[in-house]
Parts: structure tokens; sequence; C-alpha cells
């Protein structure tokens, strides 16, 4: 069991996310977007939005420092291992919160505009779940384990991490990692995994285009002043 979650699992999730986001590409193009419902309703949406969005970069980034930035680094920038934890635990658990709190608006949402609640799909409902049960366990393990300078998941989880990309999984590291972070690395995998295949593969898109294209000028029309406009040469009208 300890080898297939920790050095098999990890490769077909990658593998899955690969696979889905090539397929989505090439099959679903149209389909990569968020499918937006703000026509519906955007005075929730201009809150939980912004609430999920933040929370969830914030999260993210925790994770990639977390998991990707060896504890030799900070000790050489003069970060101490209770700093660090400190760190982790406040802000972790900030950005947590901020991420619940967008989700659970964006939820209530659907769940109360009759329009946002007919465009929901059986696949954003499986999203929802396992998003929040991701999030969610993260903070449970933290804050179950926030005494002391708690567990130092740097010794194990997180050189167990970058060990996958060197393709020799050092299944070993996950030897006595407390249940509450396994669940917690596990549903994370599920998660990766889901993302092309749902509404969260516009986690890839960037517009990049935008940075570079002119400026494109808005003015307003006056009619009245305008005055009839002129018939343009074309069609005539039946009858003439």
């Amino acid at each position: 069991m300890t080898t297939l979650l920790w050095g098999v699992l990890p490769y077909v999730t990658f593998a899955l996310l690969v696979a889905g986001l090539v397929w989505r590409h090439r099959y679903d193009r149209f389909g990569w977007t968020t499918r937006s419902s703000q026509v519906h309703e955007s005075r929730l949406l201009n809150i939980a939005s912004p609430a999920f969005h933040y929370g969830i970069l914030f999260v993210l980034a925790g994770h990639v420092v977390r998991l990707f930035v060896p504890e030799s680094w900070t000790d050489a920038v003069g970060v101490s291992e209770h700093t660090y934890h400190l760190f982790s635990l406040y802000g972790g658990t900030a950005a947590g919160l901020l991420t619940v709190a967008g989700i659970a608006l964006l939820v209530y949402r659907r769940r109360t505009n009759a329009p946002v609640f007919r465009a929901t799909t059986v696949n954003d409902k499986i999203m929802y779940v396992v998003l929040l049960a991701a999030i969610v366990m993260g903070m449970v393990a933290k804050l179950a384990h926030a005494s002391g300078d708690g567990y130092d998941y740097r010794q194990s989880i997180a050189v167990w991490a970058r060990s996958l990309f060197t393709l020799r999984p050092d299944i070993d590291r996950m030897t006595g990692v407390p249940v509450l972070y396994e669940i917690h690395a596990v549903i994370g995998m599920v998660l990766i995994a889901l993302v092309p295949y749902t509404r969260l593969v516009h986690m890839f898109s960037a517009p990049v285009q935008y940075l570079f294209r002119p400026y494109v000028v808005y003015r307003s029309r006056d009619l009245e002043q305008l005055g009839p406009r002129p018939e343009r040469r074309g069609w005539e009208k039946a009858g003439s």
C-alpha cells in the first residue's frame, strides 16, 4: 500500500493531468473556460470570486514554498524553524479560511440563484466537494499538529515530493507521517488529476496577449445629436 500511494499514485496523477490537458486542448478547446455565470448574478459573485481566487493563490504559493524550498535555504537566510512554523500556521490558516469562505459563497450563490443552479453540472459538484475537502483537510492537519514547532513535514513530505521529480520516489520518507497529512496528500493528488476535466482547467490559461495588444478606445455616442443614421448602400428595401 505504501508503494502504491507514494510511489505509483503520484505518477498516475501526473499522467491523468497531462492527458487531460492535451485532450481538452485538442477536442474541447471551446470548453476550456470557467463557464462564467456572471450574466445571471454579479453582486455576490464580485465578493465570492476574489475571495476564492486570492485565497487559493496564497494556498498554492504556500504549498510551493513548503514543499520545494529546502529547510537549509530558510536557515541560510536566518529564518528559524519556530518562525517558519508560526508563519506557516497563521498564514496558511488565513489563506485556507479565505478560500473556504469564497467557496461557501460560491456554493450559496449557485444554490440560491435559479439560473446559476440550473447551469451547475454534476462535474461542478464533484469539483467543489474535492476542492473543499483538500483545503479543509490541510487546515485540520496543520491545526491538529500546531503545538510547539508542529510536525516537521519538511523532513518527510517535502523530501518525498521533491524526489518524485527525479523519478526515484523516496517512499520511506512517508513512513510515520501523521494520518491527517496522508489523507490531505491523497485528496490533493485526486484534485490535481481532476483539474483538466473540470472548470478548474482555466488555471492553465493566461491572457498573455493582453499585455501586448493595442489599447481599445471606447467613445460614447449621442444618438440625438447625430440625428438619423444615413442608409448604407446594399440591399434595397422590400417593396421599393
